[in-house]
């Protein structure tokens, strides 16, 4: 009897090591249908729409809304988030230089096109030569504010500009602008200090300013800065994840974020193989 309850008893043990197994692999990343996406504001109201739908589907979304003084992308590193939905392909590539890092896009969303404020002017050409002009001082907005202002025929920048922005990336200051950079979130807040602030469109959007406001804003195609979701490499074919990537680039999608933003947003779906291609925009210029 003892060596029947011994041999019953190691079984038992067996199985719930078994089942132990089982269940940790059912909760790893990968196949958890409960994923943690990390946004800024700007976009709750998408994300608020994208849970909404992965949940029809099985998936429960977890919004972790960021403020500017801490980066999603830090959160994803650390693990306290799955993916995240933030940033455009050229910001993350900067940041993984600077953070040593291995963040991937696993899809394009949107392409939220930077402006040229302004609450003293009414167009470019108003702007006096020698103004002042804010930017953002990240060094990615920084070189696409840049850009924005070779359009503006306010300078040129260098002939080999790598989309990073600086005062040696300016070749020709044709009106004598003086570059001030500032926190991106503090944009709006410098308009009347200055001539004009070049602000993010997320910015924008929570400062009550359109694209109609601006003085002038990016091309629908500037590919650089299209916005993407993001994961860790390990991540990148994680198949809950790119049923969110699928669920984010659905027409139904696209027709929400056209009448919720009003043009401000603008769905931008391509492959993650021409995204990559972005830089080929800089050798152009």
């Amino acid at each position: 009897m003892k060596k029947i309850t011994m041999v019953l008893s190691s079984i038992l043990t067996f199985v719930f090591l078994i089942s132990g197994c089982s269940n940790d692999s059912t909760n790893a990343i990968g196949e958890d249908a409960n994923v943690k996406v990390g946004i800024r504001n700007s976009e709750l109201r998408t994300w608020e729409y994208l849970k909404g739908v992965a949940d029809k589907e099985g998936i429960e979304i977890e919004i972790v809304n960021f403020s500017s003084a801490y980066d999603p992308n830090q959160a994803l590193i650390e693990g306290d988030i799955d993916i995240n939905a933030f940033q455009h392909v050229a910001y993350l590539d900067s940041f993984n230089a600077n953070a040593d890092s291995d963040i991937v896009p696993i899809g394009s969303t949107i392409i939220a096109p930077l402006g040229l404020y302004s609450s003293k002017y009414k167009s470019v050409e108003d702007i006096p030569t020698g103004a002042q002009i804010a930017v953002p001082n990240d060094a990615s907005n920084w070189g696409r504010s840049l850009l924005l202002l070779q359009d503006a025929g306010f300078i040129t920048v260098v002939d080999d500009f790598d989309g990073n922005g600086g005062e040696d990336k300016i070749k020709e200051n044709i009106k004598d602008i003086e570059i001030v950079p500032v926190d991106s979130a503090n944009a709006p807040r410098v308009m009347e200090d200055t001539a004009g602030s070049v602000i993010n469109n997320g910015v924008a959007l929570e400062a009550g300013l359109t694209l109609k406001d601006a003085l002038v804003h990016e091309s629908k195609t500037a590919k650089p800065y299209i916005n993407v979701i993001a994961a860790r490499g390990s991540d990148k074919d994680n198949k809950i994840f790119q049923q969110i990537v699928g669920i984010y680039q659905s027409e139904a999608t696209a027709e929400f974020i056209e009448e919720t933003y009003k043009g401000n947003y603008l769905p931008t779906f391509i492959t993650l193989e021409e995204l990559s291609t972005y830089k080929e925009t800089y050798s152009n210029q």
